[in-house]
C-alpha cells in the first residue's frame, strides 16, 4: 500500500483550497491536474484544455459584457473584452488563485521561474476554465468566469476601456491609408524568468521608429507604439516636423 508523503499532503491541501476558489469541486480529478500542468512535465499537459478554455472565455465574457454595457456598440465590446482577457489580466487571476504553488512542471522549468511566468499562468487559468467545462458543463464555466471577471466588469464604464496603443497606432494609420507598423525585438536582457524585452516599432512609409521595453514582448510592443503614436500625433498638427 503506497502512503502519501509530506509533499503529496501539502499538494492535496493546495489543490481542495483551489477548487474553494474556483467554486468547483473536480468529478474528475484527473482534469484539475491537467490543466495545472505545464508542457515540460509529461504529455499529459494543459494546451488542449488551454484551446477550449480560452474559446469558453471568450464567449462568457462577451455574454457578461453584452449585459453589462447594453448601450455599447461592438467596437466597444469587443476592446473591453480584449483588456480582459489580456495575458495581463489573466496573470492577475492567475495569482489571485494562487496558481504558483500548484503548477506542475519539470524541475528545469522550475529553476528557471516558470512557475511565476505570466504567459504559463495566464494559459493555466484558460485551461482551469476549459477544465471545468469537461468536468461540470458550460454553466459551471460561464460561473466561474463570473465570479474571476464579474466584479470588475460590473464596476467598469465602457469609457474607462481605452484602446491599447497598438490598436489605436494601427488605426491612425489605416485612416490615413498608410501601412501597418512593423515589430522586431532588437534586444533582451535578465535570466530567463525575469526577462526585459526591448522592441522597435517602425512605420517604414513615414521614416519614423520608436522603441519600447517590457517584461514580456507584448508589453514591449505596446509601450514601443505608445511612443510612436506620440510622435505621429505631435506631428499631425500645424507645423509638425512629419507634415508637409
Amino acid at each position: 500500500m503506497c502512503v502519501p508523503d509530506a509533499a503529496d499532503k501539502v499538494m492535496d491541501t493546495r489543490l481542495d483550497a483551489l477548487q474553494g476558489r474556483l467554486g468547483h469541486r473536480f468529478t474528475e480529478g484527473s482534469l484539475l491536474n491537467r490543466a495545472l500542468t505545464h508542457r515540460s512535465f509529461g504529455a499529459d499537459h494543459n494546451e488542449r484544455l488551454e484551446f477550449l478554455g480560452d474559446a469558453v472565455l471568450n464567449l462568457a465574457v462577451s455574454g457578461l459584457l453584452f449585459e453589462r454595457f447594453g448601450g455599447s456598440d461592438e467596437g466597444d465590446l469587443t476592446r473591453v473584452r480584449a483588456h480582459l482577457v489580456r495575458e495581463e489580466s489573466l496573470h492577475r487571476v492567475a495569482l489571485g488563485l494562487g496558481l504558483p504553488e500548484v503548477m506542475r512542471m519539470s524541475d528545469g522549468e522550475a529553476r528557471a521561474g516558470g512557475a511565476q511566468r505570466p504567459s504559463i499562468l495566464a494559459d493555466a487559468v484558460e485551461a482551469l476554465i476549459g477544465a471545468v467545462f469537461v468536468d461540470g458543463g458550460y454553466d459551471r464555466a460561464a460561473a466561474l468566469v463570473r465570479r474571476l471577471f464579474g466584479e470588475v466588469i460590473a464596476a467598469s464604464e465602457a469609457d474607462s476601456w481605452s484602446k491599447d496603443p497598438k490598436t489605436e497606432l494601427q488605426e491612425w494609420l489605416q485612416a490615413r491609408r498608410i501601412a501597418v507598423p512593423s515589430y522586431r525585438i532588437v534586444a533582451t536582457s535578465g535570466q530567463a524568468h525575469a526577462q526585459t524585452f526591448e522592441v522597435e516599432c517602425a512605420v517604414p512609409a513615414l521614416s519614423v521608429t520608436e522603441t519600447g521595453r517590457g517584461r514580456s514582448r507584448r508589453a514591449a510592443e505596446q509601450e514601443a507604439a505608445r511612443r510612436l503614436l506620440g510622435v505621429l500625433k505631435a506631428s499631425d498638427r500645424p507645423g509638425g516636423p512629419l507634415r508637409t
